[in-house]
């Protein structure tokens, strides 16, 4: 469970700087948008979410090139990064936040294991990205990439 202070401390960051958010989500199914709108008043800073759980949602609703996926694989640094973009482009938001990854318990390989999470994210028209190895089940992936992503945006807004 994100903790309701973080969400706030992101809203506060969004608000003070008239920004506004679009996440897009892979591997956490719209955990992220949930947690942000938990929030009371969300409305004001919280644009919207893109639940692209599949490779084709990733191309039609963020328009990921189909060849940069079939090139790199949907875990990786190129489509994160395309996807923070993508969310920024089919929106009306300047600020993004994009995660694909392995939360398990299948699906993982030798050089993407269960717990492998990519995190892209735009502000103010820059794209960075990193990536995160998680331990735990699948809720407990999913939970910490849902953390992490807020305070990487919590961090840049700083």
């Amino acid at each position: 469970m994100v903790s309701p202070e973080l969400c706030a401390l992101l809203a506060q960051a969004l608000i003070r700087q008239h920004r506004t958010l679009a996440t897009a989500e892979s591997c956490t199914g719209g955990m992220i948008a949930a947690a942000c709108t938990d929030l009371s008043g969300s409305s004001v800073w919280f644009e919207r979410g893109f639940v692209t759980y599949s490779n084709a949602a990733k191309t039609e609703c963020l328009g990921v090139p189909a060849q940069l996926i079939a090139q790199h694989g949907a875990v990786s640094e190129a489509v994160v990064r395309a996807m923070a973009q993508g969310a920024v482009t089919h929106s009306h938001a300047d600020v993004s936040i994009a995660v694909t990854g392995v939360a398990g318990p299948n699906g993982g390989s030798a050089d993407k294991p269960v717990g492998t999470v990519w995190f892209g994210w735009s502000v103010g028209g820059q794209v960075a990205s990193e990536v995160r190895q998680f331990a735990g089940d699948r809720a407990a992936v999913r939970a910490a990439t849902v953390e992490h992503a807020l305070r990487l945006l919590l961090r840049d807004l700083a």
